[in-house]
Order: structure tokens, then C-alpha cells, then sequence
């Protein structure tokens, strides 16, 4: 029983040695190819049972012969171990090298396909997450082109917007300078009009700009809907009389939200003035607000034949207005973006689909907790 012990503490002691020495040629090659870690791991192992086997030899535990013998057998299984670590360790390296290349097109065109063949557990799974990297750029690219055609168009119809209003503008305040102008007074009060128009215009872009940097301030605060939705009911009506649509509100249900009511009266009055100028005389735009499963639905109804299928993705769009709206009263084609950034901006969100004779703004905001 002794000299088993003392032979298991010689062999430990050897192969001990052999690994702290293992061990800081692997610190040395740290930096080096997977092949030649692969290759040392293997000559430590060998090693290790060598350098045991010469310990227990030198204790006189082994003759000459019985040493000559583990030492050919140790000799040999270095030879096969070394070989199939490095068979393995080019292998692995060449698949490395295979994902590495596939890789590099993430920053070409932003594809990537994982090559072909099998792999380790390992580099299978980085080929996954590069492939759900990929399809994240990808998605974020078309964002940003689909961002940036928005914005390009913004400029455009907000350049447009203003060049006319302006030409107006100079044109009557130079009339009214040379004396020239048959009714002063009409031409101040459109200019106070086309004044208020160009005011509007700017405090869209400002709202919009505050959306869009995320510093958007909300004082949340616990409201009626029905009291909501009949303040800008009340705002909106001098607008349908004139254009001789009639509003209707009859399914509101007294929902409290959890909301900034100047930010959802906003909303509203967005998408009130949306409806009414789109709805032909004796149209009707209907209101409705009431619980779902997701929360409450504020709905708004008009009659205005309906959008196109392949325009209805781009409705929220910042500077979308439709083919039909490209000019004065329409707009700059920034309510409905204000809206959708208001509404997400309180957890909800805007949605719009097309019904019989005209289409539906809903907007979904959480039910006010307790």
C-alpha cells in the first residue's frame, strides 16, 4: 500500500512539472494560431505521463526493460496525439477562417451567408448570431433610406410650403408700401392669416423635432376620455361648419387615461382636422372611445373614399401627404407623424385602416392603473 502511494506521488509530482511548463508555453502562444495550442495541449499530456513514468523510475519502481517498454508506448501515442491535434487544429482554423471571410460581407453589403459544411457547437452558433446581425443591419438600413426619403421629401414640401405663403407675403406688403393696394385692410388680414399659417407650420416642426431628439416632456396626469374627446370635439366644430361636415360623438364611454392632455388634445385635434378636410360637405366624421383588451381605443371615422393599400404603410410618415394633398390647405404632412410620436411616446400606439366609403385613425393607450 506504500509504494502504490509513493508511486501516485512520484507520478503526480512528474506530471505536475510537465503541466506548470505546458501551461507557460500556452501563456507564451497565446496569441498564435488555435493549431499550435492544440498541438501543445496534446504534448502536455504526453508529457505529463512521460514525466510520471521517469519519476516512478528513478524511485527504482521500474527496471530498464519495463521503462524501455512505457517509454516506446508514451513515444508512440505522442506521435498519434500530436497528429490529430493537428488535424484538428487546421480544421478548426480553416472554418475560423471560412466564417472570418463570410463575416467581412456585414461590412460590404451587409449580407451574410455561413459557409458551408459542418462545424463545432461554437462556431455554429457565432454563424446564428452574425446571420440575426445581419438581418438587424439590414432592417435598420431600410429604415434609414426609408427615413431619409422622408426626410428628403420633408424638405422638398416644406421648401414648397413656405416659397408660396412668402411670395404672397412680399408681394402684398409691397403693395401696401407703394400705396397701390385697393383694400389694405383685406390684404393685413390675409397676411395675419398666411402669418398664422407659417406660425402653425413652425411649431409642427419644433413638436416634431422634439419627438424624433426624444426630449419630448409629458406631465401625465389622470383624465376623463370623455372629457378629452369633447374638448376637441368643441375645437374641431367651427372647422366642419365650415366646410359643412358634421361631427358626431355619440360613442364615447367615460374611460379614465393616464395621460398629458395638452400632448392627446393635440392628437386629437391632429387627426380631427385630417378627417374634416378630407371629408366631402354633408360628410360625416365620427368619434368613438372605448375599452378593448389592449386598453382604450380611441377611434376616429371619415369619409374620404378611402386610401390606396400601398400608401397606407407611409400614412404616419414624416412629410407623407398622399398624391392628392401636395398642396395648401393640406398641410406639410406633419400631423399624423406628430401624432403617431405622441401616442408612442405615452405606450400606445396609431394605427389606420380602411372602411366602407373612408378610413379609421385609432389610438390605443393604456388603461389609467386602479
Amino acid at each position: 500500500m506504500r509504494d502504490m502511494l509513493l508511486i501516485a506521488l512520484y507520478a503526480f509530482l512528474g506530471a505536475t512539472a510537465a503541466g506548470v511548463l505546458g501551461a507557460g508555453v500556452l501563456l507564451l502562444i497565446r496569441r498564435r494560431s488555435l493549431t499550435a495550442s492544440l498541438a501543445v495541449v496534446a504534448a502536455v499530456a504526453v508529457t505529463a505521463m512521460l514525466a510520471g513514468t521517469l519519476a516512478v523510475a528513478r524511485a527504482m519502481f521500474l527496471s530498464g526493460h519495463d521503462l524501455t517498454v512505457v517509454t516506446t508506448v508514451v513515444a508512440m501515442a505522442a506521435v498519434v496525439s500530436l497528429a490529430t491535434a493537428l488535424l484538428l487544429g487546421r480544421w478548426v482554423v480553416a472554418r475560423s477562417h471560412a466564417l472570418a471571410l463570410a463575416a467581412r460581407a456585414l461590412g460590404d453589403d451587409g449580407s451574410f451567408a455561413a459557409p458551408d459544411g459542418p462545424a463545432t457547437a461554437e462556431l455554429a452558433a457565432l454563424s446564428r448570431e452574425l446571420a440575426t446581425t445581419s438581418a438587424r443591419l439590414a432592417a435598420s438600413r431600410e429604415r434609414e433610406r426609408a427615413l431619409e426619403s422622408s426626410r428628403r421629401e420633408l424638405v422638398a414640401w416644406i421648401s414648397h410650403d413656405l416659397r408660396t405663403p412668402l411670395a404672397g407675403l412680399r408681394a402684398m406688403a409691397e403693395a401696401l408700401e407703394d400705396g397701390v393696394a385697393a383694400d389694405p385692410d383685406r390684404y393685413l388680414r390675409q397676411i395675419r392669416t398666411e402669418v398664422e399659417r407659417l406660425n402653425d407650420m413652425v411649431g409642427d416642426l419644433f413638436e416634431l423635432s422634439r419627438i424624433h431628439a426624444g426630449t419630448l416632456a409629458l406631465a401625465p396626469a389622470r383624465i376623463s376620455l370623455y372629457d378629452l374627446v369633447g374638448d376637441a370635439l368643441a375645437g374641431a366644430d367651427p372647422l366642419a361648419r365650415e366646410h359643412g361636415v358634421r361631427l358626431v360623438g355619440d360613442r364615447i364611454e367615460p374611460v379614465p387615461v393616464e395621460v398629458d392632455g395638452r400632448e392627446m388634445s393635440r392628437v386629437l385635434g391632429n387627426l380631427l382636422v385630417n378627417a374634416i378636410r378630407r371629408t366631402p360637405a354633408d360628410g360625416t366624421v365620427a368619434v368613438a372611445a372605448e375599452r378593448s383588451p389592449d386598453g382604450v381605443v380611441v377611434s376616429v371615422t371619415d369619409g374620404c373614399g378611402g386610401i390606396p393599400e400601398e400608401d397606407l404603410p407611409r400614412v404616419f410618415d414624416t412629410g407623407w401627404r398622399g398624391s392628392h394633398a401636395r398642396t395648401p390647405p393640406a398641410g406639410a404632412g406633419l400631423g399624423l407623424a406628430i401624432v403617431r410620436g405622441i401616442v408612442e411616446a405615452h405606450q400606445g400606439r396609431a394605427t389606420v385602416r380602411n372602411i366602407p366609403g373612408g378610413c379609421r385613425f385609432e389610438v390605443t393607450l393604456p388603461t389609467a392603473p386602479g
